[in-house]
Order: C-alpha cells, then sequence, then structure tokens
C-alpha cells in the first residue's frame, strides 16, 4: 500500500508524493515517487519523465502524511 505525503523541502515549495513506507528515524535519504506539485504541475527542477527522487533528509523540513481514501470515509465531515 503506498503512502501519500507532502514533503517540504527547504527553499522549495512543497513536493506531493507517495512512499512504500515510510523512513525509519535513522534514515539519511527519502525516496518519493510520482513527485509533483500540490496542484499536480511537474516540478520545475525535475525532467518531465522522472518516476522517482531521492531526497538528502537534512533537506527536509518536515513530511505531512496525506489520509486515504479509506480514512477519510472513517472520519467524515465534523459538524459544529
Amino acid at each position: 500500500m503506498t503512502i501519500q505525503v507532502l514533503l517540504h523541502v527547504s527553499g522549495e515549495d512543497p513536493v506531493l508524493g507517495e512512499m512504500e513506507e515510510l523512513p525509519p528515524h535513522d534514515s539519511t535519504t527519502i525516496t518519493i515517487n510520482n513527485p509533483r506539485r500540490r496542484d499536480g504541475k511537474d516540478l520545475r527542477y525535475l525532467q518531465g519523465d522522472v518516476v522517482t527522487v531521492v531526497w538528502p533528509m537534512r533537506l527536509i523540513n518536515f513530511i505531512e502524511i496525506m489520509p486515504s481514501a479509506h480514512e477519510e470515509k472513517l472520519i467524515g465531515p465534523v459538524r459544529e
């Protein structure tokens, strides 16, 4: 099962992509599949046919883990 993440790279716009599994706490790199901008457009600094990118963890500010479609159904909208 892939995990959809929003990767916040230092000095760049956030990168939306998928990971096979979360990196261990002592990892020095992070691998993202199908990297793209939040709006789905290509990243300006990557070639158009790139499907996997490996970033050093020292460039990562934080990682947002996006809910899967199954998790969204479980939580549902909140009424106030």
